[in-house]
């Protein structure tokens, strides 16, 4: 069975990037680096990977907001190529950066390119770069890239827009009726809490959040930087993990794809 080929997105000032590729390689799957331009110019296309990812850093330096830039490049330049890979059922996951140009571009949570923006991901409520490791509680969701996820795991934050909003009390009802949201930060005993626990102030305590299918997923922590024991920074005082808990994220989506396509 051939490799399950994933399409590492890159931008100016993409600098995730090789963490997310070793994240997938880990997975079983064959990453590859994807610049914008060279979708633009057709030198590369979408059609050829079954995974888009969009790893975090500070695209086009977050002029005009975290991820507005990147968002409609995709949105404008390239919708057509994009639009396509999305109705064919194929997976994206979107990590900080990436989350909030799949939200800015409205891909998340409608699970399409709209028009209409329902959700953003604004300034952190404490006014400063929010930078550590965080405990998140899944949900009852219907996110591929989360299943047999069933208790509280850690993985780090690193940005300074990532307070999730809805739009409206309606989006945020849509969202929690139809298994949407993914993850909420909580405490360590997995109970909801404010700051630091919620590192942005989010409404609901939102972490990440998928599309109606649950195939786009889109989340501000970094589950490619806890693919590995040693990367958890108690790993001396508790015992060294056979992997980092942010990896069957990526194992998740790769045999999904095995699986489907």
């Amino acid at each position: 069975m051939a490799k399950v080929r994933v399409a590492i997105l890159k931008a100016p000032g993409t600098n995730c990037d090789g963490e997310t590729a070793y994240a997938f390689e880990l997975a079983g799957a064959q990453p590859e680096w994807v610049w914008v331009e060279e979708l633009k110019t057709n030198r590369k296309k979408l059609e050829d990977y079954q995974i888009l990812a969009i790893p975090g850093g500070f695209t086009y330096g977050d002029d005009l907001g975290a991820g507005k830039l990147l968002a409609n490049e995709l949105k404008y330049r390239l919708a057509e190529s994009l639009d396509s890979f999305l109705r064919r059922d194929k997976l994206v996951i979107g990590i900080c950066n990436g989350f909030q140009m799949l939200v800015k571009a409205g891909i998340l949570p409608s699970g399409k390119l709209s028009t209409e923006q329902e959700a953003t991901l604004s300034w952190n409520d404490s006014g400063k770069f929010e930078d550590r490791w965080v405990t998140l509680k899944p949900e009852f969701n219907i996110c591929v890239w989360t299943q047999g996820i069933e208790e509280p795991i850690e993985l780090p934050v690193a940005h300074g827009e990532g307070k999730f909003s809805p739009k409206d009390q309606t989006v945020l009802e849509h969202l929690l009726g139809y298994g949407q949201i993914v993850f909420h930060y909580c405490d360590p005993q997995g109970k909801e809490a404010g700051y630091p626990w919620n590192p942005n102030g989010s409404v609901g305590n939102i972490a990440g959040i998928c599309d109606p299918s649950g195939r786009i997923f889109g989340l501000m922590p970094h589950p490619e930087r806890h693919v590995a024991g040693l990367q958890h920074p108690r790993w001396t005082r508790e015992g060294l993990a056979g992997e980092g808990q942010g990896l069957q994220i990526f194992r998740n989506g790769v045999r999904w794809v095995e699986k489907h396509l």
